[in-house]
């Protein structure tokens, strides 16, 4: 903690990590397939697969993950802000501090493209900002709600928590093999 503030000093490496791995975590597989939602592993990715879109990032801000229907309409959450262009008109909102996320009721009707949803910034506004419809919605939903709950968390704590799900993972594949293991040779 910061001795003049009430804010939890955070790495935006660590925290990257953390959110891609809740991502990751709560996506069916395969998830990177998607047509307008995608999530990324570094931001030299993101410049590789959208080579038009200019985004200027401060120093440590890591692009997370983005929903992008063309040029002129999309939003990129990255560690630090979430910036959408609708109808070629480009808004940015500061993430820290950000409380609330609401994905509205349509996000899995497949018959949508997209929906708008929004987060309640620190300074009270509600930022729009577009969500993928159907099972990529958990793309952006889960991007923007474990960044806003790893506003919470130290460094050491999100980095236990993904050594946690690796080990009830590993727990679980293991006994899901030796199901099938069982029940292959009854």
């Amino acid at each position: 903690m910061d001795a003049n503030s009430n804010q939890i000093i955070r790495s935006d490496q660590v925290t990257h990590a953390f959110v891609i791995y809740e991502i990751k975590r709560c996506l069916f597989k395969p998830n990177d397939h998607f047509k307008w939602a995608r999530f990324y592993e570094s931001n030299s990715e993101f410049v590789q697969l959208s080579p038009e879109m200019q985004l200027d990032l401060e120093e440590d801000e890591l692009i997370i993950c983005s929903t992008i229907i063309d040029t002129d309409n999309y939003s990129l959450l990255t560690t630090q802000r979430i910036v959408t262009k609708e109808n070629g008109i480009e808004d940015i909102g500061d993430m820290t501090g950000a409380t609330h996320h609401d994905y509205g009721i349509k996000v899995k009707l497949e018959k949508f493209n997209y929906v708008v949803g929004t987060v309640l910034l620190q300074n009270g506004n509600e930022f729009r900002h577009f969500i993928a419809a159907g099972k990529a919605a958990a793309v952006m939903i889960y991007g923007i709600k474990t960044l806003v709950w790893s506003q919470e968390l130290t460094d050491k704590q999100m980095l236990n928590l993904m050594r946690i799900w690796d080990k009830k993972r590993e727990a679980l594949n293991k006994a899901l093999y030796e199901q099938r293991k069982n029940t292959k040779a009854d």
